[in-house]
């Protein structure tokens, strides 16, 4: 198994964590897995990056252009930056979070559209997985965690869910994290589509 993946999107998200947590499946299972980060300036609301290249004993960190079989992007403008490292009839996962910088704040500059972005996926030959942060599931009266529950739809809904066992990921959820366990594995569960919820 090859299988690279690209990840936008700014700090606090916990976007690294879907990362660290498909990283940490990997060796669980004994697939040669190269993770490498990247943060912004800013820990909270500056632009983080990272890559995940699965199945290679050595490899360099970059991912090619055109040579990612996944993105996975947490906020919309960020996700224009991962546009060009997606392949063609790759999975492009888009968490629809706006996270607007101070242009864009102060009315100096434009923010990209959703339309926008679903225009430039097509345009790559991609598969758009488009995720509404308004529609995330509650759990006991508050929002579920957005990156368990991306994480859950990449497994339901990609094609890295055929290569790995989602059983195998809720095994590193439980023993990652130890608080909150309950809320976590329904936030992965739901993202999978194995729960009847409501927003």
């Amino acid at each position: 198994m090859k299988y690279d993946i690209f990840f936008a999107g700014v700090g606090g998200q916990g976007i690294l964590t879907i990362g660290e947590v498909l990283a940490e499946v990997a060796e669980y299972k004994n697939i040669p897995a190269n993770f490498y980060p990247s943060k912004g300036m800013a820990q909270r609301g500056g632009f983080v990056k990272a890559q995940l290249r699965l199945g290679r004993q050595k490899v360099g960190s970059n991912i090619p252009q055109r040579g990612a079989d996944m993105v996975i992007a947490m906020e919309q403008s960020e996700s224009l930056k991962a546009i060009p490292y997606i392949k063609k009839d790759g999975d492009f996962v888009l968490y629809g979070d706006i996270w607007a910088p101070t242009a864009v704040a102060l009315g100096k500059a434009p923010y990209p559209t959703l339309e926008q972005i679903k225009e430039q996926v097509a345009i790559s030959g991609a598969r758009l997985v488009y995720i509404d942060p308004n529609n995330l599931p509650m759990y006991e009266g508050e929002p579920v965690r957005p990156n368990l529950y991306v994480l859950g739809v990449i497994m339901g809904q990609t094609a890295l869910g055929s290569l790995v066992n989602s059983k195998d990921v809720e095994h590193i959820i439980q023993n990652r994290f130890k608080r909150n366990v309950e809320a976590n594995l329904f936030a992965y569960h739901a993202g999978l589509g194995e729960l009847q919820v409501t927003s």
